[in-house]
């Protein structure tokens, strides 16, 4: 005795087909949504004590970036500059402007501002400065053109598979050490061929160890 039509073949078959479709679009979209600047956080301004621009002072100015993070090449961070070195310019520059008010009352009262971190990494991801840096990893390879940003933010998405993506062929980002704070660098020769002779130069080691957890997991 036949319990269903014939028809019901072909909407069991229907049914399972729609089902792998929602699915693959369920996973399509957490996927986007891990990605997106609402969960990273790129792509966003954030409130600061005072509105610095790095575009008035690394693009119109010209402040190298070692000029405010003094310890970028020998420390792990690279480092918040203290108020004094924002008054070795405005105390003579802008020394009266009611914009930099919380500047000059930090270092009379000798309190440091207090900046908040726009590029905050988990806990548990150890990040060493020095060491990109000292490999030839641009300023901008991470934390984009500065010398564009009024306000500044997270450019990428620092996530692990942005960190991999570098760690498994370094090749592709890494420059001449002296090039390393330059915004808006354009290589010598094509990267391709600079690349390789940069990784072998610089001793960077190879995708084994680059990619093993120990290395940013500690």
């Amino acid at each position: 005795m036949q319990v269903f039509p014939k028809s019901a073949n072909y909407w069991s078959r229907g049914s399972i087909i729609a089902l792998l479709f929602v699915l693959a679009f369920l996973g399509w979209t957490i996927l986007t949504i891990q990605r997106s600047d609402f969960v990273t956080s790129a792509n966003q301004f954030i409130e600061q004590p005072v509105q610095f621009s790095h575009q008035h002072h690394v693009g119109g100015i010209g402040i190298d970036c070692r000029y405010c993070h003094t310890a970028v090449e020998i420390s792990p961070s690279a480092g918040i500059p203290p108020t004094k070195t924002c008054i070795n310019c405005h105390s003579q520059i802008w020394s009266t402007s009611p914009y930099l008010e919380p500047v000059r009352a930090s270092f009379r009262e000798d309190k440091p501002l207090q900046w908040i971190r726009v590029h905050d990494l988990p806990d548990f991801v150890y990040f060493n400065h020095s060491i990109h840096v000292k490999q030839g990893v641009g300023c901008e390879t991470c934390h984009g053109r500065v010398d564009r940003m009024p306000l500044m933010y997270q450019q990428n998405t620092l996530q692990m598979e942005w960190c991999l993506d570098c760690h498994r062929d370094p090749a592709q980002y890494v420059r001449p050490r002296d090039q390393v704070t330059t915004m808006g660098y354009q290589p010598a020769v094509a990267q391709a061929v600079l690349g390789p002779q940069l990784v072998k130069e610089y001793n960077i080691a190879g995708i084994e160890h680059m990619t093993s957890c120990s290395v940013c997991h500690r």
